[in-house]
């Protein structure tokens, strides 16, 4: 039977197939200037290091890297696994393992593909936020949009300085609601609201 069609390798069948969306899914939010995993970035609690959970969560770099980047390592890593481990029963046995079983064991590799390169997309993606900062230094900076387009519920990545010249990269929106600003725009923070800052056009640009 071919391993594709096969019953007992559905699981990762349904996981290619996510992959596929996924990835179609943010290709046409980039031609609208639209970023899905900013959306589903936006909505996601901010993480503290604080619990067994938060530090798990940390571990596999929630946070860290978008999480629908996250989320296709994961499927990746998930499908590729179980389609080899099947591939692999089926010539000691002669028979593919149950779907639940391969299903279950192809987990363990799913998040270990989100540990292993999930560590790598975190040192490539500029990210320079230090714990050591509190959020209120950061209120009162100067920043510039440096990825996609804010709108009121709608964050977008912004650079920001503190006072001792380290970057940070923010997740922002306009702190008015008929304000929007593109890539490039400088902005003000001023205020923090959950996970994600306010902004406002910089009053003073030659300040910079």
């Amino acid at each position: 039977m071919n391993l594709f069609t096969a019953p007992e390798t559905w699981p990762f069948g349904v996981g290619f197939a996510l992959i596929v969306g996924l990835a179609l899914i943010e290709g046409l939010g980039m031609l609208i200037a639209l970023s899905p995993s900013s959306v589903v970035d936006h909505w996601l609690p901010d993480f503290h290091a604080d619990s067994a959970l938060d530090q798990w969560l940390g571990w596999l770099h929630v946070g860290k890297v978008p999480a629908l980047v996250l989320l296709l390592l994961f499927l990746t890593g998930y499908t590729v696994f179980g389609y080899s481990l099947q591939l692999v029963a089926q010539g000691l046995w002669g028979a593919y393992l149950p779907a639940w079983l391969a299903g279950t064991l192809a987990v363990p590799a799913g998040l270990a593909t989100v540990r292993s390169l999930g560590a790598l997309i975190a040192h490539i993606i500029p990210r320079d936020e230090s714990s050591a900062v509190s959020d209120q230094t950061l209120l009162g900076r100067v920043g510039v949009i440096s990825g996609g387009i804010a709108r009121r519920g709608l964050a977008a990545q912004a650079r920001v300085r503190d006072s001792l010249g380290r970057t940070h990269y923010l997740m922002v929106e306009p702190d008015l609601e008929a304000d929007v600003f593109e890539e490039g725009t400088q902005v003000l923070i001023v205020r923090k609201v959950g996970a994600f800052y306010r902004c406002i056009a910089n009053p003073h640009p030659g300040l910079m």
